[in-house]
C-alpha cells in the first residue's frame, strides 16, 4: 500500500495551501495483494541547464540527448488492481494565509466540495507520477464487508517508511512566497504498522515512529 506520505501527497493533489497540512488516520486495503512486472526504458542523463542557458543565449552548445546512446532499462514489480480508503484529518500550520479570513471551516468546506465534485488541481498519483489514481470518491463509510478475506488477520508490515521531512517545514528557503524556492533537503520517519483484516491504524502505529 502507499505510505502515509504519498497519501498527503495524494491530498494535496486535491486542494493544498501552506497554511494546512494533511495527517492520515487509517488505510483500507479493500483488494487482495497482486504484483505484476515491468520493463521500462529509461534515460540515465539529464539535459545540462548549463547548455540550455548558454544555447539561450546563443551560444553553441548542445542542449539534447539522444536515448539510444543512454538508454537504461529497469525492471520493477509493482501492485496492481488496488483500490484503498483513506481516513485523514487536516491541521493548521500557521504559515502565510492568503487571507486575514483564514479558519479551519473554510478550508473543510473547500475540500469538502473538491472532493464531492471530484475536482483536482493535478493529477493525484499513488507515490509516484506514473501510477496515476483512476477515481476518487468520498464515502460517509467504507465498506469494510467489501475487504477481500484474503487479508483478514493480523499482519505484520515490519518497518515502512512513513513519509519524507523536508527541512524547510514548508516554507520557502529564500523568504520570498513570490520567488519561492524549497529545499529538496529531507530525513526520513518510519513507523512499524500492523494491517489487522484489511485495516491499518496509522494514527496508532504513529506513535512508536522512528527516525
Amino acid at each position: 500500500m502507499p505510505t502515509p506520505g504519498a497519501l498527503e501527497g495524494l491530498l494535496k493533489s486535491i486542494y493544498w495551501k501552506p497554511a494546512l497540512r494533511y495527517v492520515i488516520d487509517k488505510i483500507v486495503v479493500m483488494n487482495p495483494i497482486k504484483f505484476v512486472n515491468i520493463r521500462r526504458n529509461e534515460v540515465k542523463e539529464k539535459v545540462s541547464l548549463t547548455h540550455v542557458k548558454k544555447k539561450m543565449k546563443g551560444g553553441d552548445a548542445e542542449p539534447e540527448i539522444y536515448t539510444k546512446s543512454c538508454i537504461n532499462q529497469r525492471g520493477g514489480m509493482v501492485l496492481k488492481d488496488v483500490c484503498y480508503g483513506i481516513e485523514f484529518h487536516f491541521e493548521m500550520t500557521n504559515i502565510r494565509s492568503d487571507r486575514e479570513d483564514e479558519s479551519e471551516e473554510k478550508h473543510y468546506n473547500i475540500i469538502m466540495r473538491r472532493l464531492k465534485n471530484g475536482q483536482c488541481f493535478r493529477q493525484p498519483v499513488l507515490g509516484c507520477r506514473e501510477f496515476s489514481v483512476s477515481s476518487i470518491e468520498l464515502v460517509d463509510d467504507f465498506p469494510y464487508e467489501q475487504i477481500s478475506p484474503e487479508l483478514k488477520g493480523d499482519t505484520d508490515l515490519g518497518f515502512m517508511l512513513y513519509r519524507m521531512n523536508f527541512k524547510d517545514n514548508g516554507r520557502p528557503k529564500n523568504d520570498d512566497w513570490e520567488a519561492k524556492k524549497f529545499s529538496d533537503a529531507a530525513d526520513a520517519s518510519f513507523y512499524r504498522p500492523h494491517m489487522v483484516d484489511g485495516v491499518i491504524d496509522v494514527k496508532k502505529y504513529r506513535e512508536a515512529m522512528v527516525c
